[in-house]
């Protein structure tokens, strides 16, 4: 005969969270050079631009994120005269659009410095988007954790090379200082300092540059880090602005790059100022634990056809030796005893009238 044991609720089950981390680590050299662009993928939309860690026609490639640039029309750069300007402001008004959302009128709300979006303030209205594959980012971005360095050396340096001067954008209060109030969920606010080179920011500070959108796997920087101070950036005056350089081997400002370039073009000089990338991702698993009781008088005789020859227990030589069992499964059934998982020991378990157990099971979701 088979027998059942009820599972109690409130003393029997719990249901735990826990977060796993991946460090994600990506230099420059994997973005643009070593595989002399293979890894890249351009698409006829022409409205952003994929990049892989190997040649992307490989079955060994994996996606790693796209770049896309847009603006606001309300910016100071946005004419219709410019290099693909529908699809500039139509991927800045999606990403707002979904990322921040929309105002008491119905209108997109701008990417905004502090986060304030209900206030005034100053916006993000020339910007780059980096979108991570979740592949990568897995549920979210760990907060506090992400960290991307640009080179703003005025010299081409294609292929990830050492940039003398760079420019280092963190999310550094993103563990405690991250904000709510996007439809996706939290975001933080990214920081531009500098880490290598001398008189490069325009102040011994540290400036907001974009935002971090930990869920949607999203950063969005803005072009003021390619900036001189006079024209709106964080780069010191004496500095100049930074040429931006792309496979054309060409040279020109960010804001020349993000009105006269294609889009293909802007995200080619953006990917090769970038020096290095690097985040821990998060995966949240979810337990329900179940402690399955075993009492002294239960579960000592086993209902397998073997257990008896010729209707004697195997395992008993006198009558008066006590029953052994040896546990192997525990079935975890529901109401109708139907039988719904089953969890295997990593060895059988003896079980006589003089012992008690709990086992504990664990299901990952």
């Amino acid at each position: 005969m088979t027998t059942y044991s009820d599972l109690n609720t409130q003393d029997d089950q719990i249901i735990t969270r826990t977060l796993l981390h991946e460090a994600i680590p990506l230099t420059g050299t994997i973005v643009s050079g070593t595989y002399a662009d293979l890894n890249i993928k351009d698409y006829a939309h022409g409205m952003f631009q994929s990049v892989y860690d190997y040649p992307y026609l490989s079955s060994s490639a994996n996606h790693i994120f796209d770049i896309a640039v847009g603006y606001s029309p309300s910016s100071p750069l946005s004419a219709s005269t410019n290099n693909q300007h529908a699809k500039k402001t139509n991927i800045y008004s999606q990403m707002a659009q979904v990322l921040m959302g929309y105002d008491a009128t119905g209108s997109i709300l701008r990417f905004d410095q502090d986060g304030n979006i209900t206030g005034g303030g100053d916006k993000h209205d020339n910007v780059m988007f980096f979108n991570f594959a979740r592949l990568l980012s897995k549920d979210e971005i760990k907060k506090g954790s992400f960290s991307m360095e640009f080179g703003v050396t005025n010299a081409f340096a294609y292929g990830g090379a050492t940039f003398n001067s760079r420019v280092k954008i963190t999310d550094f209060s993103g563990s405690n200082g991250f904000l709510v109030n996007s439809p996706t969920g939290e975001y933080g606010i990214l920081y531009a300092t500098q880490s290598a080179g001398t008189t490069v920011l325009k102040g011994n500070q540290r400036y907001a540059v974009g935002l971090l959108f930990y869920q949607a796997g999203v950063a969005v920087i803005s072009g003021s880090v390619f900036t001189q101070e006079s024209e709106g950036g964080i780069l010191n005056n004496a500095y100049n602005d930074v040429l931006m350089s792309g496979s054309s081997h060409s040279s020109e400002l960010f804001s020349a790059v993000l009105t006269g370039s294609s889009i293909k073009a802007a995200a080619n000089n953006i990917r090769n100022r970038l020096y290095n990338l690097q985040f821990n991702n998060t995966i949240e698993l979810n337990s329900s634990i179940y402690f399955c009781r075993i009492k002294n008088n239960e579960y000592n005789y086993s209902s397998n056809p073997t257990y008896l020859s010729s209707s004697q227990l195997r395992v008993k030589q006198v009558s008066t030796d006590m029953p052994v069992s040896y546990i192997t499964t525990v079935g975890l059934y529901n109401v109708n005893n139907e039988l719904l998982a089953v969890a295997k020991l990593s060895e059988p378990l003896k079980k006589t009238p003089d012992t008690e157990f709990t086992i504990r099971v664990r299901l990952d979701y």
